[in-house]
């Protein structure tokens, strides 16, 4: 079967099955196919994606890390191997740096986390998820730092909103008293 086929059939039912809840069905039939495919960066992100949503965070790292390593045809006779798009990458990075640092591998976190917030500066989720492995490694100050800055350039609440300049002056330095 060729691989425009199996993302518009196979890979799509099973993406399919995971947003409706039925994520172990969804998973094996990933696993399969990952089997089939094990160069396809798509198909490594979904069945990770399936196996964190059980639970099954040590068995993810290694799709994630294939569908990371993925970065599109490697021949002529490869032409239809896709690299992940922009959102997926961004999700793998995320999903792979809480995975690490789900299973203590707390350093890789926040190495793989520092790389894809300065890949995807935009994406608050990245840097929330970041301070969390920054935190996990016993850099409080950093975490908490990141966390403020966060805060003050994202917060729609306006009681936040009217002391973003403290927030982010004191974010810089936080054991200023004055």
């Amino acid at each position: 079967m060729e691989l425009h086929d199996v993302r518009n059939g196979p890979l799509a039912e099973a993406v399919a099955l995971r947003e409706e809840g039925r994520t172990e069905e969804a998973r094996e039939r990933l696993v399969a196919l990952a089997a089939h495919h094990p160069d396809d960066a798509e198909i490594a992100y979904q069945t990770a994606w399936a196996h964190d949503a059980l639970g099954l965070e040590a068995e993810a790292v290694p799709y994630y890390e294939r569908a990371l390593a993925s970065t599109g045809p490697t021949s002529e006779h490869e032409d239809r191997r896709t690299a992940l798009t922009s959102e997926d990458r961004r999700g793998a990075l995320l999903g792979l740096g809480s995975t690490y640092r789900v299973l203590g591998r707390h350093d890789e976190a926040v190495t793989l986390l520092t790389g894809a917030a300065e890949e995807f500066p935009e994406d608050g989720s990245l840097r929330t998820f970041l301070a969390m492995a920054l935190y996990n490694t016993g850099r409080h100050h950093e975490s908490v730092r990141l966390l403020l800055r966060l805060l003050a350039t994202t917060s729609e609440d306006p009681s936040v909103r009217a002391y973003r300049r403290a927030i982010e002056h004191y974010a810089e330095d936080l054991d200023a008293t004055g």
